[in-house]
């Protein structure tokens, strides 16, 4: 199926306006364009460490709208038209200059899928559900996931690196804590490495659905993998399911500003002796996170290592 796509040239503040008014007329998704930058509230919860550099904000925006090949395309335009002369008296709408295209219809939610193939960490394959084990490859430890859309492959040098350091401390009697755990590879990675149990934290609540699927897939028992949503920084109730003083092992592939608020709360939950396993801290935003584990008491450094432009750092609780 082909779309006609159409696409407003307008201003920036006219943009909130203009979504509710085409909302309101039975446009049901709209696409934003603009160069405003993102405050600190806006970056809180997203997963993006650097943003891009953006051209200077001109107070421009472009709001796109798709509408399919059976639509009353001119009614709809007429309303569109309509609602933006009502607008007109409230705000400037620039140019208020309407664009039309064609797109043809994608299944954008699959094909990602033909970009993921399997590969290995060493000893460990990993491969989505969906492709066949490599002859090559038929005798090592097997991970199968299947992502969805909310979540890594695991094949991203901060997901290498941790399961590296999986693999130098993981015993048969490791009870493993994975904050963050997203489609639960690092965990599930332990569990294949010899792991006794799991307990994995995330702040989707998609990630609970796409573990337990990974454990199926894996042929691993739910009671080996616990999931909660929840962050287990600041709240109390995810750090009482967690428990104390009990972790062998905590795995954090997150980013460097969370690592640094988690090495501050997160010994309480470790054995002494336990390690703590970081990554997603790029090259840049190294220093600042070693500082932050050299002026904590409760842990020492053991290992740093690296991949492209990535860290990670491993430390021991005193």
């Amino acid at each position: 199926m082909k779309w006609k796509k159409f696409t407003l040239h307008t201003t920036t503040e006219a943009e909130d306006l203009i979504s509710g008014m085409m909302d309101g007329i039975g446009i049901e998704g709209i696409e934003i364009e603009d160069n405003v930058p993102l405050t600190e509230k806006d970056t809180k919860g997203m997963f993006i460490d650097i943003l891009p550099e953006l051209p200077a904000d001109q107070g421009k925006a472009r709001i796109s709208f798709y509408l399919d090949e059976g639509a009353d395309v001119e009614a709809m335009l007429r309303k569109v038209e309509e609602g933006l002369d009502e607008l007109s008296a409230f705000v400037d709408l620039g140019e208020r200059r309407i664009e039309a295209s064609e797109t043809e219809d994608k299944d954008w939610i699959n094909n990602w899928k033909e970009f993921f193939k399997p590969f290995t960490v060493d000893e460990l394959l990993i491969k989505p559900t969906w492709e066949e084990i490599p002859p090559e490859h038929k005798d090592k430890l097997l991970i199968q996931i299947d992502p969805g859309t909310a979540f890594g492959t695991g094949k991203h040098e901060t997901t290498q690196l941790c399961i590296r350091q999986l693999r130098k401390y993981v015993t048969k009697e490791s009870l493993v804590l994975d904050v963050g755990t997203g489609s639960g590879i690092l965990g599930i990675s332990a569990l294949v490495l010899g792991a006794k149990e799991v307990w994995g934290t995330d702040l989707d609540e998609n990630a609970v659905t796409a573990v337990l699927e990974n454990l199926e897939a894996n042929s691993i028992p739910p009671e080996k993998f616990h999931v909660i949503q929840g962050n287990i920084i600041d709240d109390k109730r995810i750090k009482d399911w967690a428990g104390y003083g009990k972790y062998d092992l905590v795995v954090a592939n997150i980013l460097a500003p969370v690592i640094i608020l988690l090495q501050k709360e997160i010994a309480v939950h470790m054995k002494p002796g336990g390690m703590l396993i970081t990554s997603g801290i790029l090259d840049q935003k190294e220093n600042a996170v070693m500082e932050a584990f050299l002026a904590n008491r409760q842990f020492e450094v053991a290992e740093v290592t690296r991949q492209g432009e990535w860290v990670s750092i491993t430390a021991r609780k005193r």
